[in-house]
């Protein structure tokens, strides 16, 4: 069954969801490794958990469901510990990891996510997923400010290729961007050497302040960041899968590998976005290989560690997030379109937008669940009228 549905496009949307995420924000996750003393090998350690638990989440849950479920680390967990580490021990952030893994997984197991997700309306939904992805859109054509004949080129690739070949659009994109870099000389790949993570065991301490000081925070900002966010994508796209098994299993994975540095596994959201959509797939049923094969690619950058960070720091920053950027166009305008659907939601939705796509964040939480908080209030407050 799996061999009959994998497609090249399927395959191409997961290696650019690996690609975009460990490009976009590995040297986050090695700030929060800094902040708490580990050395070069607890580092690759670390990736090698993270890329281990991505792994076995990406490809057993999208075998299972028949769904492209792609999970990540957390981007604002890892921004988060990068500020609160400081001064705590590797062992005492061990035991953060499995303090918040624990409370993760009886989060998903009683339910309460599932039920909370359930409260949301589609279109606040959809709109906060777009929020977030205007980012990536906005950066495709502020790239092109420093490197306009690279990005103007894929942008060229990428419109042509959508009219008469669709399918193949993003693949056409990164050819095209490797082509003009290559041409262009400034690919530097003196930097790069192979050489395998080994994982690195540390025993777990267990601090009360650190466990509410930073545990509680890293909790809240990966359910509200990543996890709202990464069910989004998957109803906006028509999957129906529960949620609660995907939050159990990633809080799992979270607690297994957390000795050797996994502190935080989850539902991607933003490159998750880049399976879910056509361009992974014409027929929405066969798009769960892009979730295989983004497992697959998961598991050999954990693998590679430093290797493939060196590699992906190769190539200019401005060929990646115009990639990011026009693998989700498609993504941006459905989820634009399914948020100013209803007329009942759409003020509502149109504030959920503008305040997840301003970047604001208070008390550490982003700005994508004070989008939803405020749309909630203003349909709160437009219902109370009738």
């Amino acid at each position: 069954m799996v061999l009959k549905d994998i497609s090249l496009s399927a395959v191409v949307a997961g290696f650019v969801a690996v690609l975009v995420g460990f490009a976009s924000s590995v040297a986050i996750v090695f700030q929060a490794a800094s902040a708490a003393g580990a050395s070069n090998e607890i580092m690759a350690s670390w990736l090698l958990a993270l890329g281990i638990g991505m792994a076995i989440t990406c490809i057993g849950l999208s075998w299972y469901y028949k769904a492209p479920v792609i999970t990540a680390w957390s981007t604002p967990g890892a921004a988060l510990l990068a500020t609160s580490l400081q001064g705590l021990s590797i062992e005492q952030a061990t035991g953060v990891f499995i303090f918040t893994a624990v409370l993760g997984l009886i989060i998903g197991l009683s339910g309460w996510f599932e039920k909370l997700t359930k409260l949301i309306p589609l279109p606040l939904a959809s709109a906060m997923l777009a929020g977030i992805l205007l980012q990536f859109g906005f950066a495709i054509f502020s790239s092109m400010q420093s490197q306009w004949l690279l990005v103007g080129s894929m942008c060229l690739v990428y419109l042509i290729a959508k009219v008469y070949l669709p399918r193949y659009a993003i693949l056409l994109v990164l050819l095209s961007g490797i082509i003009t870099v290559v041409a262009g000389g400034s690919l530097d790949l003196s930097a790069v050497t192979f050489s395998l993570a080994q994982p690195v065991w540390i025993s777990p301490e267990f601090s009360f302040s650190a466990l509410i000081g930073v545990g509680l925070p890293l909790l809240l900002v990966t359910m509200a960041s990543q996890n709202i966010p990464g069910v989004a994508v998957l109803r906006a796209s028509g999957y129906q899968t529960p949620v609660s098994p995907l939050i159990s299993s990633t809080a799992l994975s979270t607690l297994l590998l957390a000795p050797w540095g996994a502190f935080s596994i989850n539902l991607a959201a933003i490159t998750a976005a880049i399976c879910t959509g056509t361009e992974a797939h014409p027929q929405p049923q066969k798009r769960y290989i892009a979730g295989i094969a983004a497992g697959l690619f998961y598991l050999l950058a954990g693998l590679a560690g430093a290797t493939v960070v060196a590699l992906f720091a190769a190539f200019p920053k401005e060929m990646v997030a115009a990639l990011a950027g026009l693998a989700l166009i498609s993504t941006i305008a459905a989820n634009l379109a399914t948020s100013t659907s209803e007329p009942k939601y759409r003020d509502a939705a149109v504030i959920t937008l503008l305040v997840t796509a301003s970047g604001a964040s208070f008390f550490g939480l982003a700005s994508a669940f004070w989008g939803l908080i405020a749309g909630a209030v203003t349909v709160a407050i437009q219902r109370s009228r009738s």
